[in-house]
């Protein structure tokens, strides 16, 4: 029994010696996803279905620890339903954004890491989709709201990821702390904050 424990005791130890970046490794991870978003502040909302793209790198600070610093494409806003004068209008705000996610990364074992930072995010596009219905009739149309978007967004990540044979799955949920739009902006949202559910997979490789 003892025998046992002590085996026991020394693959859990060899567990923990790999289950992170060695002190001083840069690995690089392209990865690409899907957001699950929307928004706060919204009545009568569905999550907006969105790409998540880009790449992460890490570097190993200390025993289990990391920090990384990404660059990524993100597809983010809201669906949302109005009636208006007997008719109905689907809309959605269609905001995306450069994500700059800046990552603690702490691995509880072999290739399991929890994670949690600050992303600041910078406006790469901002439009306003409609879809109006009434008596049997539709008609679509999109416009350019970013006169109405702040430029600058910011937001916390934190999530776990899993890695297998350098392959890393990450899910990450992401909590706006900056309002989305400007004051008086006229979308009836002045205090909406984003909020958004991230799963991507990605490919580590050491540099």
């Amino acid at each position: 029994m003892k025998k046992i424990m002590m085996i026991a005791a020394m693959m859990l130890l060899s567990v923990g010696a790999f289950a992170q970046n060695e002190v001083g490794q840069f690995t690089l991870k392209p990865m690409a996803g899907v957001n699950l978003a929307t928004m706060t502040d919204t009545n009568d909302s569905k999550m907006r279905v969105g790409l998540a793209a880009g790449v992460e790198g890490e570097y190993g600070v200390a025993e289990n620890f990391s920090i990384s610093l990404g660059a990524l494409y993100s597809m983010q806003g809201v669906k949302f339903t109005r009636q208006l004068l007997g008719a109905s209008m689907d809309a959605t705000f269609k905001l995306d954004y450069i994500n700059v996610p800046i990552m603690l990364n702490y691995y509880l074992f072999k290739g399991f890491a929890i994670k949690a930072g600050v992303q600041p995010a910078f406006k790469a596009s901002a439009k306003l989709k409609a879809e109006a219905s009434a008596n049997g009739q539709s008609d679509s149309d999109s416009e350019s709201i970013s006169d109405y978007v702040q430029g600058f967004n910011l937001s916390i990540p934190f999530g776990l990821s899993y890695e297998y044979e350098s392959f890393v799955l990450d899910a990450r949920y992401n909590l706006g702390v900056t309002k989305a739009f400007k004051d008086n902006n006229g979308m009836g949202a002045d205090d909406s904050k984003h909020s958004w559910f991230m799963f991507t997979l990605g490919y580590k490789f050491a540099l």
